[in-house]
């Protein structure tokens, strides 16, 4: 039986959201529904009042000058995600998006010739690229665990090639972009730690969405966005690094006068903390806004967000399946707010775009993001829609009701 997540059990009370006000909250309400929340959240008011307050004080006293006035707020963003995955702030370094962290991350790692990387098949699609990549420029080999009949990896299988190959990186993508699909990345982690492996986690679409806790899931890199569930701005992310890394000296391939000291005329020394991951520049207004956002998901509460989002997603789910020629997608034990199907009859531009017409965010996912996953579902292209918590029941209804009306009127 799935689990969805839905707001049930002992508690419940205690975690219903006042959605009027987050709606109030959020601008973007007023204009559209937007189910597009797995590409970018719509910003609340206080994210956009963050950003746009320093932007100002830039303009009136300069930038450099801003960001020393805002230093203490700066250091919240630091504050802020180190709570909302349960680590200390000298274990995050900002990013301009979680690919730039995760690629970060990986140029730290000194791969050679025949060293195993053990992935998955619902990997996302700029990980497998860079994977590939490091295969083509130092001879490194990837391996994928299979999956279960079910749907989603098999954690047992996974375990025994991670004792087979002994890999240099076992890494896993907590919810992949294509798939509603809630990877048991605590459960891999595990057996990481049993195995002393080095860990990755891509956590692009559960943070903000999924409580998360860094020692539970027992990874010891783990890279985000901001502006997809946390509902932060574009251009802005986060790598989590271990303690036991950054003893290890795992450094960027580029390191700069940020992230090391030059000591000597032939040599440095990176910092001690995570910062040895960020660069010198920073686009503080971002980053204020990303302190924002954190801030605003923690108040509203991680735990309540966990409940409603995924069951909005449910309800969506149980209304498009029985929908003539609408196939939906998802498969796996547990389930995220990432609805995928695809509708027989059209093709998928157009059917997007009158999804667009009727003032619903919505977006497309083809097999080359998911070579893997799409293939065995034979499928070419999907619609994913994406709610969270500030969406409502009556949004869902009226979304599914959309997705109804054009699938009857098929074209091609």
């Amino acid at each position: 039986m799935r689990d969805n997540s839905s707001a049930s059990g002992p508690g419940r009370e205690a975690l219903q959201l006042d959605v009027a006000a987050l709606r109030a909250d959020t601008p973007g309400c007023r204009q559209v529904i937007h189910f597009n929340n797995a590409g970018c959240g719509l910003l609340a008011a206080p994210v956009i009042d963050a950003m746009v307050g320093h932007l100002n004080l830039e303009a009136r006293i300069g930038g450099y000058e801003a960001s020393a006035a805002r230093a203490a707020e700066v250091r919240d963003f630091y504050t802020e995600i180190a709570a909302l995955i349960n680590t200390t702030p000298d274990n995050i370094a900002f990013a301009g998006s979680a690919t730039h962290a995760y690629a970060t991350a990986l140029s730290s790692i000194p791969f050679e010739t025949d060293d195993v990387i053990l992935t998955t098949r619902d990997d996302f699609i700029s990980n497998q690229i860079a994977f590939l990549s490091l295969r083509k420029r130092f001879g490194v080999r990837i391996v994928h665990a299979p999956n279960t009949p079910e749907g989603g990896v098999d954690v047992e299988a996974m375990a025994a090639l991670m004792r087979t190959h002994r890999p240099r990186l076992v890494s896993a993508t907590h919810v992949p972009t294509n798939s509603g699909l809630v990877s048991p990345v605590a459960e891999i982690g595990r057996h990481c730690r049993e195995l002393d492996l080095l860990y990755l986690v891509d956590a692009c679409q559960s943070v903000g969405q999924f409580v998360i806790d860094v020692e539970e899931i027992g990874c010891d890199l783990l890279t985000a966005t901001c502006r997809k569930f946390l509902r932060g701005p574009r251009g802005s992310g986060f790598l989590y690094v271990s303690d036991r890394v950054l003893r290890a000296g795992y450094e960027p391939l580029f390191i700069d006068m940020h992230g090391a000291r030059w000591t000597e005329p032939g040599g440095y020394e990176p910092v001690g903390t995570a910062a040895r991951f960020e660069e010198w520049e920073f686009p503080y207004a971002t980053v204020l806004g990303s302190a924002a956002a954190t801030r605003y998901a923690r108040k509203v509460g991680v735990e309540a967000i966990q409940r409603r989002t995924p069951a909005l997603a449910a309800r969506l789910r149980d209304r498009l399946e029985p929908i003539p020629g609408v196939r939906v997608l998802d498969r796996g034990p547990r389930l995220a707010a990432l609805v995928t199907f695809c509708v027989a009859g059209w093709q998928p531009q157009p059917f997007k775009a009158a999804m667009d017409a009727r003032g619903i965010n919505s977006a497309l996912s083809f097999r080359e993001f998911a070579q893997f996953d799409f293939a065995d579902k034979d499928a070419e292209w999907c619609l994913r829609l994406s709610p969270h918590y500030y969406n409502t029941e009556e949004e869902v209804d009226h979304v599914a009701q959309a997705v109804a009306d054009l699938g009857g009127q098929g074209r091609r």
